[in-house]
């Protein structure tokens, strides 16, 4: 296969990277090595650090560096207990994207643009992009309902062309619904500058994801119909692989001591002082719940995704697993994908060309 030749889009040129193709930060999935070999396939890589302490995401981010000369993000979920260290480990690191989900970038965009970075908010409605902007986002990442994990309630289809209308001005990654070369190309004409496929990337050889779940997902018995959607399994809308397990926790969820005694757990098993997390509990009365669902959902999380429990643990997956039956190189994906895109262009230029010429025809009788 030909490589394929560099694209020039708002993302690319704003990030400064080859492909407008980029692999969203996932916990336990997004690691130093699969964030290198995005960065160095052309595309952004972006780190997970949800699970990480500073010093793990400082070592993290130091080796990326060991492994690519390429620009490279870090994803900040700021809900999460011990971000706010993290977002400081990555000014002091400088690192050239900082992705903020879950919260506002006040208080630091500045900072990040003080040395050159950007700053991308992932966001799944209007509101929260207004806010994102306002806060000092450089770009936006839309998630729609198609999307692993916490996408929003409109699909791609619909989000992504209205985004682009009502914020012409700032480019846009489309996440959600994304795995191949024609879902770029129809998101580049729906208004987007470029695609997440973070399904798509967890389902590849360089992934840390357990073998055993990359084989369920690119399994031919699992189709697009094959995920549930709701907010009983972390208190945020979410999407997840469907099997006996999301099932029941999803029909019905835990009761609150459970979740507050699985959420410290989780916090002492990831090293997080519980200090840090007691306060926010306290102060935020009406999100109380969702914090501690949010927590809890840890240990669902890492059994499916690092030791390839899916009868004792629940994962994430887009509606995207569909399209995947192989498990490639992430350097073939990017370039199948980047073919695949330009091939999808042209028959879409052949095809209203020759309507173009059918018309002329008509009308010359």
């Amino acid at each position: 296969m030909t490589v394929a030749p560099a694209v020039r889009t708002r993302i690319t040129s704003l990030f400064g990277c080859r492909y407008p193709i980029l692999l969203p930060g996932m916990s336990w999935i997004s690691s130093p090595t699969l964030v290198a070999a995005v960065s160095n396939a052309g595309g952004i890589g972006i780190l997970a650090t949800g699970p990480l302490n500073a010093a793990e995401t400082r070592d993290a981010i130091r080796r990326i560096r060991s492994l690519t000369d390429e620009p490279f993000g870090v994803g900040l979920t700021l809900l999460m207990p011990g971000s706010r260290e993290n977002v400081e480990v990555a000014i002091e690191e400088r690192v050239p994207i900082v992705n903020v989900s879950l919260g506002r970038a006040d208080g630091f965009s500045d900072r990040v643009r003080d040395y050159g970075g950007r700053i991308l908010a992932t966001v799944t409605n209007a509101r929260h992009a207004e806010a994102a902007i306002e806060s000092g986002a450089d770009a936006l990442m839309l998630t729609g309902h198609e999307a692993a994990a916490h996408g929003g309630d409109v699909t791609s289809m619909v989000l992504i062309p209205t985004m682009s209308r009502r914020f012409p001005n700032v480019p846009i990654v489309a996440a959600g619904g994304f795995a191949d070369g024609r879902g770029l190309a129809a998101a580049i004409a729906l208004g987007a500058d470029g695609v997440a496929m973070g399904s798509r990337f967890a389902v590849t050889r360089e992934s840390p994801l357990a073998e055993g779940t990359k084989g369920a997902v690119s399994s031919p018995n699992n189709a697009e119909g094959d995920t549930l959607y709701g907010k009983n399994f972390d208190g945020i809308p979410a999407r997840v692989l469907r099997t006996e397990t999301s099932s029941r926790l999803m029909r019905r969820p835990a009761s609150f001591p459970s979740v507050v005694y699985r959420a410290f757990g989780a916090a002492t098993k990831m090293g997080i002082p519980l200090y840090k997390i007691i306060p926010g509990l306290l102060t935020q009365w009406d999100k109380m719940y969702t914090i501690a669902q949010f927590g809890a959902a840890t240990e669902y999380l890492m059994k499916a995704t690092v030791e390839g429990d899916h009868e004792g643990g629940v994962q994430f997956i887009g509606q995207c697993q569909g399209l995947i039956d192989d498990i490639p190189t992430v350097d073939d994906l990017v370039q199948r994908t980047m073919h695949e895109a330009a091939d999808a262009s042209l028959l879409s230029f052949a095809t209203f060309s020759e309507c173009e010429r059918n018309d002329a025809s008509r009308s010359a009788v």
